[in-house]
């Protein structure tokens, strides 16, 4: 390979050594994961399989990317299914034949080497992702306090309403209510809440850059104007919705919240309610759905529009409603 190789956008992604015998390999490697992969957790993780690839057969001595057959990547995902999770080699076993197809119509190799080889039987009916009942998640939000004292400058206390109360059932909300991802709730901008024939509505920005619209909920309506009102920042159309706090002192920063943000204020939020089930960030969109799905006049086609689910099976992951059957006849236990 020349000395002349293009520079890699970054050093993470930098050309596996297996994947770049020449300039024109590099090229195409570099390509894939920034022109191809658009999401940044899917990039990470390919980049993840292709390098511990590399290193597997770099291992074996197989140091041409030329050489690499069928058999090499059957014989490492068969070693991977000793290690990882079924779900982990699949994502594996997807970002080889992703890649290898990339240098295929890209004339480096003729022929993908990991097309043929299978990988691990993984069939999931039931999600995994912890629920509240509908009682609970009313419970967490009518927790979540909304006014605080402060102190005034002759030493007197007064209420004031609390932003980052009304910014958390806010969030909160728009996750129960429009099923939305946390990512695509918390990088949503003010101007993502909007009037629309006399309802407000908010729109998500879901992966692959879709733009998927709900309207609200009257409670999720209540909600977003409480906050926004409080917060003075309706001017605000292309700054965050969901912001950071400055310190302790009450007062919103320009700043959007991050994924790990939420996560540690719903765990604050669900102590304070008493509530045990250990949840996380996407408790609240199995919650929302099994919610709706218990109304007998719920569709489960509508709950997948709502949710922006691309198949109709990721929806029913979410359907928890088959748990509440399961307690009741395990109750029915004589003992």
């Amino acid at each position: 390979m020349s000395t002349e190789l293009i520079i890699s956008p970054s050093a993470a992604l930098a050309p596996a050594r297996l994947f770049a015998p020449t300039d024109k390999a590099a090229r195409r490697f570099i390509e894939f994961f920034t022109a191809q992969i658009n999401n940044d957790h899917t990039r990470k993780a390919y980049l993840n399989a292709v390098r511990r690839f590399s290193a597997w057969c770099e291992g074996k001595g197989l140091q041409n990317l030329y050489a690499v057959e069928a058999f090499h990547v059957a014989a490492f995902i068969k070693e991977l299914q000793g290690e990882l999770s079924a779900p982990s080699v699949k994502q594996h076993l997807a970002g080889l034949r992703m890649l290898f197809d990339w240098l295929v119509t890209g004339q480096v190799i003729e022929i993908n080497p990991a097309h043929a080889v299978r990988g691990p039987k993984h069939v999931v009916k039931k999600g995994k992702t912890p629920v509240l009942t509908a009682d609970e998640a009313r419970t967490l939000l009518d927790s979540i306090a909304l006014v605080r004292q402060v102190k005034r400058k002759d030493s007197s206390e007064a209420e004031e309403p609390s932003l980052v109360g009304l910014r958390d059932r806010a969030l909160i909300g728009v996750m129960v209510y429009s099923f939305a991802r946390v990512n695509a709730a918390i990088g949503m901008k003010v101007g993502d809440y909007f009037i629309q024939g006399r309802r407000g509505w908010v729109r998500l920005h879901e992966k692959g850059g879709k733009q998927h619209e709900v309207p609200c909920h009257h409670n999720l309506e209540r909600y977003l104007d409480a906050y926004i009102d409080a917060a003075g920042i309706a001017g605000d159309v292309d700054g965050p919705l969901f912001r950071t706090m400055a310190g302790r002192s009450g007062q919103l920063t320009g700043n959007a919240l991050w994924q790990q943000d939420a996560y540690r204020m719903i765990q604050r939020r669900a102590k304070e309610a008493g509530i045990k089930t250990k949840i996380g960030n996407h408790t609240f969109r199995a919650t929302g759905i099994t919610a709706y799905l218990k109304n007998p006049q719920a569709r489960l086609e509508v709950a997948q529009q709502i949710a922006g689910h691309e198949s109709i099976r990721t929806t029913k992951l979410y359907d928890r409603r088959a748990d509440e059957i399961t307690l009741d006849e395990v109750e029915r236990i004589g003992i």
